[in-house]
């Protein structure tokens, strides 16, 4: 091998290198999931917060009253 092909190898190869490195700084600063985890972004300082209300502590309130109002319409339709 002579050394001026060596060279353009070693060139090809920086070069392949470099473009890999910006996509892959290109793809950096968002907001990711690995594992069940939510990990910020560089700028989470500046975004904007969500709220949401709590709800009730019993999720099933409308279910647990139409259940009630059953069995007393049924007592009384016995009666």
């Amino acid at each position: 091998m002579s050394r001026k092909s060596t060279s353009g190898h070693i060139t090809r190869v920086t070069a392949i290198a470099l473009l890999a490195g910006t996509c892959l700084a290109g793809t950096t600063g968002c907001q990711v999931g690995i594992n069940g985890q939510t990990l910020p972004s560089p700028w989470y300082l500046q975004d904007d917060v969500q709220y949401f209300p709590s709800g009730p502590e019993f999720k099933l309130s409308r279910e647990a009253a139409a259940l009630k109002a059953a069995r007393a319409q049924e007592k009384s339709d016995r009666n």
